[in-house]
């Protein structure tokens, strides 16, 4: 484990505010998502979020609502994943720009299936020190720029594949996701991509200055069916509301009932949200 002070910059510094956040709600009486690799992975990290989060947001409000935005994203990921995995036990899983989430840890799957946590090789080396070793042939580690598209010939293409992408695609310009999207279906026979998006006004209005960390959306998607214009061979099987997500229920009643609002307007509904297709 390292105690050394973390240092990252603009995109790979928000993987600390999703880590910290998802520690922080773990410590939750009743946690939406039950987290002890990023609990322990916080005790040997010199990072204070609520600093970091000084100018953007009340740290009060953010301990309550945006933990638990944080916690209901990875736990709707979590459930997304172990439903296609339940299925396809034999599957390969990509799990690209991975940072610091502990959902292999989380989920614990089986052998039979091969997993991939791609990210860039520093916060690989990080992932090294900060989290356990795995002990299994069937978990690995690849350091590389998700724009280097060499990295996929690690992967085996013998069988259906998942791709998860949690909070990345947002960072990306279009020709690098369309270039990722393109070799990612390309690999595999068949398989699934989940990913979360935002909507263009969003990277227009809110995206320039992500957390206070000076990262910047780039990518935004307003109708699900215009992947189609980047990658043909998608198929969307679902686009979620808020509502829908794991957890809705706990959150505060005038919350839940402004989503429910903003669900009647498609621009508001869209903002941001998790995306399911399959190719």
């Amino acid at each position: 484990m390292t105690t050394d002070k973390i240092q990252f910059t603009k995109e790979k510094e928000t993987m600390l505010i999703t880590l910290s956040s998802r520690a922080l709600q773990s410590q939750w009486k009743d946690p939406i998502l039950r987290d002890p690799w990023a609990e322990e992975a916080m005790r040997h990290i010199d990072y204070d979020i609520s600093k970091q989060l000084s100018g953007v947001a009340s740290w009060s409000m953010w301990k309550d609502i945006g933990c638990t935005i944080v916690a209901t994203r990875a736990a709707t990921f979590d459930q997304l994943t172990n439903q296609y995995l339940a299925d396809h036990p034999d599957a390969t899983v990509l799990h690209v720009g991975c940072g610091m989430d502990s959902r292999v840890f989380r989920l614990d799957p089986p052998a039979s299936l091969q997993w991939f946590d791609v990210d860039y090789p520093d916060v690989i080396d990080l992932r090294h020190q900060l989290f356990p070793e795995r002990g299994t042939s069937s978990y690995h580690l690849i350091g590389a720029p998700l724009d280097d598209l060499r990295w996929l010939d690690q992967v085996p293409r013998d069988r259906p594949g998942l791709f998860i992408a949690e909070g990345v695609l947002h960072y990306l310009g279009e020709t690098e996701v369309k270039a990722l999207l393109n070799a990612v279906v390309a690999h595999f026979p068949s398989g699934q991509m989940i990913f979360d998006i935002c909507n263009t006004m969003i990277v227009k209005r809110t995206g320039s200055n992500v957390g206070g960390t000076g990262a910047t959306y780039k990518w935004g998607l307003d109708d699900p069916q215009e992947i189609k214009q980047l990658e043909p061979k998608l198929e969307l099987i679902k686009e979620f509301r808020p509502s829908e997500q794991v957890s809705f229920f706990r959150f505060p009643l005038w919350w839940r009932a402004l989503y429910r609002v903003q669900e009647l307007v498609p621009t508001l509904r869209r903002m941001e949200r998790p995306i399911v297709y399959r190719f």
